[in-house]
């Protein structure tokens, strides 16, 4: 491209606005050049919006320091400067879909974090070493909205993100039934440990409307397009349990799986170590060169000790071996707000722009 896009974040004061700015420093594709939030942090410099309220690790990017921050719902203010948005928004999900919709009729495509439009039938849901041909239907999309350039794109929720690849990497083995429990990190809901101390030393054994999310989301990935929509999968079926842990960063996933084929150890740990997809095959500056590590020992994968892996947007899977029940049986875990929220939505936008979707205005 012959100049750096220029991106605006919607919601960027929340935790995975913060998390989208500090990944999009130094990117060399992406300038973030606008910053929206909630009427009560517009006119503020971004760092007055976030002072004693940031949560990353590393300190606030130099570059939007003095950004003043926009109210997000001024639409054609913020789309005017921007050639494409990343949403983190705080809404209601109706309210999420509005607006998300609104900016994508200024011809402003939406990459998006949450799960409003997830569920939109001509919305792709993308996982982009998975389904990156879902992207085709954003034509249908334009049509609809009347766009010409403008869209919504959506990632799917951070849960599935620990064990989804594991059954797209066995595809070829032809997973059918699997039942999942998620230890599912505090910052999911987009606290720390100073916002949430009810959490230290607890277990909360449900997150509101996450099993439906683990069970169903998957199938969408694995869906095709049909008629100018997402047609779900109905290859696997899951059932799931949620459940909150005294984490910081990092859900983890139990599994157990039954295959329609026999497949063994051996075949089984070659496909997740081979798996990759476009996101590697186009070196897309996010991707993780390996996407999904195999880890032999007996207490891997951990939070500890694993959550960073390519720098947050691998998987790890571990503890593979056969069930009395089920076939097999694995843990698997992933960085819910670098893969499982802001850096998949990088990498999302990464990929519609390899693809042409994303452009310059």
């Amino acid at each position: 491209m012959d100049k750096k896009l220029r991106v605006g974040i919607l919601g960027g004061t929340g935790m995975v606005g913060q998390r989208f700015i500090a990944l999009l420093e130094n990117h060399p594709w992406f300038e973030v050049t606008t910053i929206a939030a909630s009427p009560r942090s517009a006119g503020k410099t971004y760092e007055e919006c976030v002072e004693g309220r940031w949560k990353m690790d590393t300190p606030i990017p130099e570059a939007v320091r003095k950004i003043v921050v926009k109210n997000v719902q001024d639409v054609q203010a913020v789309a005017s400067e921007v050639d494409f948005c990343f949403s983190a928004v705080d809404m209601k999900k109706d309210e999420i879909r509005a607006i998300e919709e609104e900016y994508a009729k200024t011809e402003t495509p939406v990459v998006s974090n949450n799960s409003a439009h997830r569920w939109t039938p001509d919305v792709p849901m993308i996982i982009p070493e998975i389904n990156p041909e879902h992207s085709a239907v954003i034509e249908f999309q334009k049509k609809r909205l009347g766009t010409t350039r403008g869209f919504i794109a959506v990632k799917p929720n951070c849960s599935i993100q620990s064990y989804t690849p594991a059954f797209a990497a066995w595809k070829e083995f032809e997973p059918y039934q699997a039942v999942v429990s998620t230890y599912q990190a505090i910052s999911g809901a987009g606290k720390n440990f100073k916002d949430w101390p009810e959490m230290v030393g607890n277990i909360i054994p449900y997150i509101g409307g996450e099993e439906e999310k683990s069970e169903k989301e998957p199938l969408r990935i694995f869906g095709h397009i049909e008629n100018g929509v997402i047609v779900p999968g109905d290859n696997i079926s899951i059932t799931s349990q949620c459940i909150r842990v005294p984490v910081l960063y990092g859900h983890t996933a139990t599994v157990f799986v039954n295959f329609r084929k026999d497949p063994t150890k051996e075949q089984l740990i070659d496909a997740l170590r081979a798996f990759s997809g476009v996101p590697q095959k186009e070196n897309l500056p996010s991707a993780p060169k390996q996407f999904i590590q195999y880890l032999e020992e007996d207490n891997r994968p951990q939070v500890a000790l694993d959550v960073n892996y390519e720098k947050g947007m691998g998987v790890s899977i571990g503890r593979l071996r056969e069930d009395i029940l089920f076939d097999w049986k694995f843990v698997g875990l992933s960085h819910n707000t670098i893969r499982g929220a802001a850096g998949g939505g990088v990498l999302c936008a990464e990929l519609l722009t390899a693809q042409g979707y994303i452009t310059n205005k």
